[in-house]
């Protein structure tokens, strides 16, 4: 028993190890895609015309295939174009040999696709009340949507941006099918030298778990500060 606990222990140092590149994929995946999603998200609107008829490309075409598939194309494909490895050999262009980049790349867009379909969705269910207001101000659809329809978007769809946020933490994991030692990586690395998985993905999976209760955390709080008025709103009609 006592010897389980080490290996666990072991298992469960090496993992957090780790646990900076997945944290880093995390952030600056979900930080890239949410500016990216914003601005798709209105452009998500306009139905029937090009820059639309793109974007619903683009959502279809992620959200529509699995991660997984995504970043081995995005990894193994992309840096097989001939201008991409002439580019790589050019100084200040040597991050491209890096895997991580490509596999920012593919979290990115992916989340970038599933939070404008949130937003999107949530641009669509704006209350009439909100948008007739904004008319009665003299706002135009523009200084309308700035103002009035997409901060009160993005304030609804917390509950399922934070979801989405959480997924892709989760999808970090699919990091390790290209060699990279993140936690999921880290405790594959740790089987191959123990022989001991249950030991070595049970410890990345308590890591996992304290990681999903911060961000379940975090966006409780974001969501009692910015949704506290739709509460207010529920209690009246009660």
């Amino acid at each position: 028993m006592s010897e389980t606990l080490s290996l666990f222990f072991d298992a469960l140092v090496t993992c957090l190890q780790a646990a900076p590149l997945t944290l880093t994929l995390t952030a600056l995946s979900v930080a890239v895609g949410l500016c990216m999603a914003i601005p798709l998200s209105v452009i998500h609107q306009r139905q029937h015309t090009p820059a639309a008829r793109l974007v619903h490309a683009f959502t279809y075409f992620f959200t529509g295939t699995p991660l997984l598939v995504q970043i081995y194309i995005i990894y193994y494909g992309i840096p097989s174009f001939d201008f991409i490895g002439q580019l790589m050999s050019q100084p200040g262009f040597g991050f491209l040999k890096e895997g991580f980049i490509w596999v920012l790349a593919a979290l990115t867009l992916n989340t970038a696709a599933y939070s404008t379909v949130i937003f999107s969705g949530a641009i669509k269910n704006t209350d009439r009340g909100e948008i007739e207001a904004a008319r009665a101000f003299g706002m135009n659809r523009r200084n309308a949507m700035r103002r009035i329809i997409l901060p009160s978007s993005l304030r609804r769809a917390l509950p399922a941006y934070s979801n989405e946020v959480i997924m892709t933490m989760h999808s970090t994991a699919l990091a390790s099918t290209v060699a990279m030692m993140e936690i999921t990586g880290a405790a594959s690395l740790f089987v191959t030298n123990t022989y001991q998985p249950f030991i070595a993905y049970s410890a990345a999976a308590c890591i996992y778990l304290v990681l999903n209760f911060v961000l379940v955390y975090i966006f409780r709080k974001i969501e009692q500060r910015y949704l506290v008025h739709l509460n207010s709103r529920h209690l009246a009609q009660a």
